[in-house]
């Protein structure tokens, strides 16, 4: 039964409320005021068949005139369509009243004060009903349509990151091809394990926080062995992980840029890398020192690993994050904090 439920919508259950409440209260109410006496409830149930006219009024209105003019030709002609529509009403209303309680059709017209009334007030209420039902409908459209948008992008970035990653790996399969070449079997086996699970368990939307440290340790392992002494690399895990899930990929551009830019002509250069995390948020830094009295040739590609991951902290984590990245004299800074996606 719970079951069931779950897959009606919310909205169902408003309207199938609203119309019962709406309904038990128009055609209920007139009995309470009016059928005390014994002529009152004669005359009520004479009655009930013109009462019973305001359901078609109510739904030609919402479900016929609403969808077709609103959408179409905006509000102007759908409220002069509401009113002829009202006025047709009013004048079947009163022949039926003439007709069942048996009185000339002239005398109803002189005195429709009542009939009128009720007329008008079902047609207010569905013209409200129709307008927020075409207003939910017209922002639940557009929330959908702003979605597909966010998905197709997200899509797009997520594309992006493989070819970007796998340069860079060629890159380093190269430089140990030509330095270290007995080194380069055994990493290059390193880096297609690298390359497996960027390519295939990335693919997922989210995944164990503990599977995307492992990847940042082998790849910082991948790097010291690269280096050597050259560069002073440090990487503190502070936690040990349990059951959160994270995005794939947002940690390891901040600290692709930091050996992008953080080595070379640079006196004593040193990468650090820090991990914190509890079970609701993470946090986590790298900084690099910087080349300074001279500007850095850049090629195309300089950047695009770090506006793809702030672009999807964007859209994945969109208030659920605190992205900081400055340059303090010699230093270049990544400060991330992020809330884990329950």
């Amino acid at each position: 039964m719970a079951l069931f439920r779950s897959k009606i919508p919310a909205e169902w259950w408003v309207r199938v409320v609203f119309h019962l409440l709406f309904w038990t209260y128009m055609l209920g109410l007139p009995f309470l005021t009016w059928g005390s006496t014994e002529e009152g409830r004669r005359v009520l149930i004479q009655l009930f068949p013109m009462m019973l006219t305001n359901i078609p009024l109510f739904f030609l209105n919402t479900a016929w005139l609403a969808p077709r003019l609103l959408r179409k030709h905006g509000i102007g002609p759908y409220l002069l369509s509401i009113l002829a529509l009202a006025i047709l009403f009013i004048f079947i209303q009163v022949a039926m009243k003439s007709w069942l309680l048996h009185c000339t059709f002239i005398k109803e017209l002189k005195d429709p004060l009542r009939v009128i009334f009720h007329v008008l007030f079902v047609t207010a209420v569905s013209t409200g009903y129709a307008m927020t039902i075409y207003l939910f409908k017209q922002e639940k459209a557009r929330e959908q349509e702003h979605g597909e948008r966010l998905q197709s992008e997200l899509s797009f970035l997520r594309s992006q990151i493989s070819p970007h990653f796998i340069f860079n790996i060629l890159n380093s399969i190269v430089y140990l091809i030509r330095s270290r070449s007995d080194l380069a079997e055994p990493v290059t086996i390193k880096l297609s394990d690298l390359m497996r699970y960027m390519l295939y368990e990335s693919a997922d939307t989210q995944i164990p926080l503990e599977k995307e440290l492992d990847y940042l340790k082998n790849y910082v392992d991948l790097q010291k062995i690269r280096f050597e002494e050259d560069v002073d690399i440090r990487l503190n895990i502070e936690s040990r992980a349990g059951a959160q899930i994270i995005e794939p990929l947002l940690m390891i551009p901040f600290v692709e840029n930091a050996f992008k830019h953080g080595v070379g002509l640079i006196d004593k250069p040193l990468i650090e890398i820090s991990v914190k995390f509890d079970e609701q948020e993470l946090f986590f830094s790298v900084r690099n020192k910087v080349a300074t009295g001279g500007a850095e040739v850049k090629d195309n590609s300089s950047g695009i690993g770090l506006r793809n991951v702030i672009r999807r902290l964007e859209l994945l984590y969109p208030d659920t994050h605190r992205l900081e990245v400055k340059q303090e004299d010699d230093w270049f800074l990544v400060n991330l904090n992020l809330k884990f996606h329950r």
